[in-house]
């Protein structure tokens, strides 16, 4: 294996995005749910623990290059624009600018890397350890159910910080249609183990997910299964984007799941944070979610959140359009930018330019966010 075939998997979270990419397993265990479309198609693999410890080193001797060329270049910083803007091979460029942004931690990829047996995953990040001080990764609420508290403390003693988790929705008739292969008992029992065990949790809820019909008790079910688990460090809001490649797409073309548009969806964001009673941090860290300034600290922040949600839905109804246009396009980032003439006149405009009898037809605001998935 050489330095130029470091394997990368498809996706991260965002709050991972300077995180060094290392690829432990390959595709997704479960890989059956309704609104995921990235590893269809694909079979999944355990890589080999030899073939990952051989990344780890190759990456371990770019950065030790790096770190020497730093001195005569004026800093690491400098040293690594110089190999982005002339990078040898994509690891190289990928190294490269995992040190740009501080080279701090690393994220262990794909869809579930819990799945690997515990002595395996073990060596893996005790070896990785030596190198870097900080790791995460994705996992299942069930395969952490299924784990013995004794594996997720080894885990965690070996250096495993944090793990991702998509909780999704806490409602089992919604996690039964999606097909998302575990229950609300499941995550809550998974979801504990992993606080028990130390390593930090980052729970993902799916706005959206229940459409229309079952968005109140998305909502409420969904609070009530994080109440449970209480432990959760960051609570991590979504917005469910549907596009083709998911089974959830040919569904909604016959009818059977109808969307819910950014205004209910809102409503149901509105709920969940209503009956959040946890101690966690609440983020909408995503660029799908209409109010992605919906953030803070549970509960002593949760006024604050609610008072944004109040905000918009306090506006005009020609604004809250102005605004979904305005967000699914790029110009705005938050509801301050409303009061920005220029950008709301630049939505104006697009507004007057795809808006029939003045109304923005939904399935324009709904592709538009295909963009982002």
């Amino acid at each position: 294996m050489t330095i130029d075939s470091l394997e990368l998997g498809p996706i991260r979270p965002p709050s991972e995005a300077s995180s060094l990419l290392l690829r432990v397993t390959r595709n997704c265990s479960w890989n059956r749910c309704k609104f995921c479309h990235i590893y269809k198609g694909k079979r999944f693999e355990l890589r080999p623990v030899a073939d990952i410890k051989q990344e780890i080193l190759a990456v371990k001797a770019i950065q030790d290059r790096l770190n020497e060329a730093a001195a005569k270049a004026g800093g690491v910083e400098a040293a690594a624009v110089s190999i982005l803007n002339n990078p040898l091979s994509e690891t190289h460029f990928n190294v490269a600018l995992w040190l740009y942004h501080g080279g701090t931690s690393a994220f262990l990829q794909d869809a579930n890397t819990l799945i690997m047996p515990t002595p395996d995953l073990v060596e893996v990040i005790k070896f990785l350890k030596k190198t870097l001080p900080s790791i995460t990764s994705y996992g299942r609420s069930k395969t952490a159910a299924k784990k013995k508290l004794e594996e997720l403390k080894a885990l965690h003693e070996a250096g495993l910080d944090r793990l991702h988790i998509g909780l999704e929705s806490g409602y089992d008739p919604i996690l039964e249609y999606m097909d998302k292969g575990v229950t609300a008992a499941a995550h809550i029992v998974g979801g504990k183990k992993v606080v028990e065990s130390g390593i930090s949790l980052s729970e993902y809820v799916l706005l959206g997910l229940g459409g229309k019909k079952m968005w109140r008790e998305h909502a409420t079910e969904t609070a009530r299964v994080l109440n449970e688990i209480q432990g959760a460090d960051f609570i991590r809001a979504r917005t469910l984007t549907i596009k083709e490649g998911m089974p959830l797409y040919d569904e909604v073309k016959s009818g059977q799941f109808i969307r819910a548009t950014d205004e209910e969806i809102v409503a149901e964001e509105k709920l969940l944070i209503e009956n959040l009673d946890c101690k966690s941090y609440f983020i909408s860290d995503h660029i799908t979610n209409l109010l992605q300034e919906i953030e803070g600290q549970l509960p002593e922040d949760k006024e604050k959140m609610l008072a944004v949600i109040d905000r918009f839905q306090s506006l005009s109804a020609e604004e809250r359009q102005n605004f979904r246009l305005g967000r699914r396009i790029g110009i705005y980032a938050a509801l301050d930018d409303l009061g920005d003439p220029g950008k709301h006149g630049l939505v104006e405009q697009a507004v007057a330019k795809v808006a029939k009898d003045g109304k923005v037809d939904e399935e324009i605001l709904y592709s538009l966010m295909e963009r982002f998935i």
